[in-house]
C-alpha cells in the first residue's frame, strides 16, 4: 500500500545544487530506515545516502560533504539536497527503504551537464 514518489530532478551545470524529494503515501520514516539510490547508464544501483529512524546519516564517499539526506516526517518526505553537483552525479535517483525492497519506481532524473 505505501508508494514512493520521486520528484525534483533536472538538468544543472557543474557545480550547481539541486533537491530531491520522496514522498510517501503512509508514515513509513519513523519505522524504516531511508535511503535514496542512484542508477547511471551502464551501472550498478548503489545507495547514495540513508537515514535511520532516529536520524542518523550515512553517505556514500563518492558524496560525501556534497549530498545531505533529511526528512520531514510530517510531511512523509524524505530530501536529498545535492550541492557542487558533478558530471558523474548524472543518474536517475530513486528512494526507497533500506535494505531496498522492490518495486521500485519511476525515479527522477539527474543530468549534470555544461
Amino acid at each position: 500500500q505505501v508508494q514512493l514518489v520521486e520528484s525534483g530532478g533536472g538538468l544543472v551545470q557543474p557545480g550547481g545544487s539541486l533537491r530531491l524529494s520522496c514522498a510517501a503515501s503512509g508514515r513509513i520514516f519513523t519505522i524504516y530506515t531511508m535511503g535514496w539510490y542512484r542508477q547511471a547508464p551502464g551501472k550498478q544501483r548503489e545507495l547514495v545516502a540513508r537515514i535511520t529512524t532516529d536520524g542518523s546519516t550515512n553517505y556514500a564517499d563518492s558524496v560525501k560533504g556534497r549530498f545531505t539526506i533529511s526528512r520531514d516526517k510530517a510531511k512523509n518526505t524524505v530530501y536529498l539536497q545535492m550541492n557542487s553537483l558533478k558530471p558523474e552525479d548524472t543518474a536517475v535517483y530513486y528512494c526507497s527503504r533500506w535494505p531496498a525492497m522492490g518495486p521500485w519506481g519511476q525515479g527522477t532524473q539527474v543530468t549534470v551537464s555544461s
